[in-house]
């Protein structure tokens, strides 16, 4: 079964799915996906659902600058359903990005493994003694403009992986003021980076459902 989500103009709250178990949202470009630490950063996704969603608790994230899918659990059990669909990598996710300059391979695989760059967080590094396990498999759909448009699919689920995997193979994400270079950031608006369909198992039936949302760019 398969949800395709056509956005509104200018929600508070972007639902995608509802029902007994599940809540997808869309997630727009520059809202947290669970309270910050500071009182300034207390609006977020989690927040806003559970205005009108109570039991709805928060299963994975996306970072602030990213934008689209997130599933979460209505209540406990199935929370504990869900997380461990994305513990055990049940789930299935593509994200769409904008990449600076020309890849000449039309796809292909990064491993690399992550860590936090301590002194420089929230940035991460790749390092090979210590890094955790990460890979992302990549494919080219359009070239134009001294940009690439990519489908990425992460096979693991590090912080910011995605983004340090483009910037490996030496193709930061448009607008990502972490890791790419001046002129890649400033020549967009907002980090070009949009989870656009989202894969999993449904709680009270397991079978497969799959939620899909365009990117906006």
């Amino acid at each position: 079964m398969v949800f395709t989500y056509n956005p509104p103009t200018t929600p508070m709250l972007d639902v995608v799915f509802e029902d007994d178990c599940l809540l997808v949202l869309n997630k727009p470009p520059g809202l947290l996906s669970v309270p910050g630490r500071l009182a300034e950063h207390s609006d977020s996704l989690q927040l806003r659902a559970q205005k009108d969603y109570p039991d709805a608790l928060t299963v994975h994230r996306l970072d602030m600058e990213t934008s689209g899918l997130i599933v979460m659990a209505k209540g406990k059990i199935v929370h504990r359903n869900i997380s461990r669909q994305f513990q055990d990598r049940l789930t299935h996710k593509i994200y769409i990005a904008r990449v600076d300059g020309l890849i000449e391979q039309d796809e292909g695989l990064v491993d690399l493994p992550l860590i936090c760059d301590w002194p420089n967080r929230p940035r991460q590094m790749v390092d090979h003694d210590v890094g955790k396990p990460s890979q992302t498999k990549w494919q080219v759909l359009a070239r134009a403009d001294e940009e690439t448009r990519l489908k990425l699919i992460p096979i693991t689920g590090r912080s910011h992986q995605l983004r340090v995997h483009c910037q490996s193979l030496g193709h930061a994400i448009l607008g990502d003021n972490l890791y790419a270079g001046k002129d890649a950031i400033e020549c967009v608006d907002r980090l070009m980076l949009h989870a656009q369909s989202l894969t999993l198992n449904h709680p009270a039936t397991n079978s497969p459902i799959t939620f899909k949302s365009k990117a906006p760019f």
